[in-house]
């Protein structure tokens, strides 16, 4: 059956290990960001200062993922991945402890996220280059587009989690949570055998000529061009969702978590869709960048809470979809030799420019509403899908 399709790399047991480690660990992260967002909101009220948590969060990426891309091309993916998780428990454990201290001065909480963003940012890059080592290159696409789903998972169940933790635990325990999953994933990471993973050429035995650059590639580079204009001004969901519940629709923890659980079933729904191709197009990315710019502007236009609960799914459907198509498409555009180069430039392009999108989205919504923020982003999507059409026909 076509629908099936998408979960044929599932059939691959290592592959299976890596996502549900995956899942773990972003579950996790959600009780962290949660935790922090309230804290954070309860303590200054603004929303500029939440968006200081993914200013600190994401700026390491702006500063480290291109070497992060050649580390991730000289050394195995799964070797950088058991030492990040390592250092991610660490951190996070950390937080927990600022937290018991009940550390009032933001520099210290910043700093730490600062720290567990470097780490991040080689965890995210190794995280995409060793897909295709677990699936090979017969079953990449589909491998990387439900890879992705393992974020709209963790986004399905992790706020609604974290929010009954934050009430009932506290804030400290969102983040030891967070620091045991990243303990998942190490041993998750451990347990996949090297000798079974699919060989890739490194970038020191390859000749610098024959290895060249990915940023000669038409579609790649269109690729990053899009990724680096929806990351910077659509999807800043974290500080545009969380504000539009609390500031805007003056709901509590427990609405926050119920918005964002919603919009990941829906991103589960677009991230299966965007599986169920044996290979992407550039046209597709044409349709991906529409839908998503169609529900900013639905979930824009919403009247009342309720409303904007109803509809989330909608919009999760749109950046499920996107998110799936747009790293299909990337890692499909270059030969494997490449393939942590053009991850780290996708990555700096996703989080790189979220410290710049978090901060202009801020500044957006305590000037003016979330409203006006969505329908930039909806504006945006649009303007990418014109964009990605008219390179498309001029190629």
């Amino acid at each position: 059956m076509r629908g099936l399709d998408a979960l044929q790399p599932f059939g691959n047991p290592r592959f299976s290990l890596y996502f549900a480690g995956q899942v773990v660990s972003n579950t996790g992260t959600w009780f962290q960001n949660l935790a922090l967002s309230l804290v954070i909101l309860d303590l200054t009220g603004s929303a500029q200062a939440l968006s200081a948590v993914t200013i600190a969060q994401f700026t390491p990426l702006l500063l480290l993922a291109i070497p992060a891309g050649r580390v991730a091309d000289r050394f195995r993916p799964r070797t950088i991945l058991l030492a990040t998780s390592s250092g991610s428990v660490l951190v996070a454990t950390g937080l927990a402890a600022a937290i018991v201290a009940d550390a009032t001065d933001l520099r210290v909480i910043y700093g730490l996220v600062f720290v567990l963003g470097c780490i991040n940012t080689f965890e995210r890059v190794a995280a995409q280059a060793i897909i295709f080592e677990i699936a090979g290159p017969g079953t990449l696409t589909r491998a990387v587009s439900i890879s992705t789903i393992a974020l709209s998972a963790a986004r399905s169940i992790g706020p609604g989690l974290a929010g009954l933790a934050f009430a009932g635990l506290g804030a400290a325990w969102c983040m030891v949570i967070n620091a045991a999953s990243f303990l998942v994933v190490l041993v998750a990471v451990a347990c996949i055998r090297p000798s079974r993973l699919h060989p890739r050429p490194r970038l020191g035995q390859a000749h610098k000529r024959a290895a060249g650059t990915p940023l000669r590639n038409r579609d790649f580079v269109t690729i990053l061009v899009v990724n680096s204009a929806i990351a910077l001004l659509a999807m800043n969901m974290m500080v545009v969702i969380t504000s539009s519940v609390t500031l805007g629709f003056s709901g509590d923890a427990t609405m926050v978590g119920a918005a964002h659980a919603l919009n990941a079933v829906g991103a589960i729904v677009g991230g299966m869709l965007a599986a169920t191709p044996v290979s992407v197009s550039m046209r597709s990315l044409v349709w991906a960048c529409g839908g998503f710019g169609l529900a900013l502007l639905a979930n824009a236009a919403a009247p009342t809470l309720a409303v904007f609960l109803v509809i989330a799914p909608i919009l999760g459907v749109g950046i499920g979809y996107y998110q799936g198509i747009l790293q299909a498409a990337a890692q499909a555009s270059v030969p494997p030799v490449q393939l942590g180069r053009a991850m780290s430039l996708v990555t700096l392009g996703s989080y790189g420019m979220a410290p710049l999108g978090a901060f202009f989205m801020g500044w957006v919504i305590d000037v003016t509403s979330w409203q006006t923020s969505m329908l930039i982003g909806g504006g945006a999507a649009l303007a990418c899908a014109v964009f990605v059409r008219a390179r498309t026909n001029t190629g």
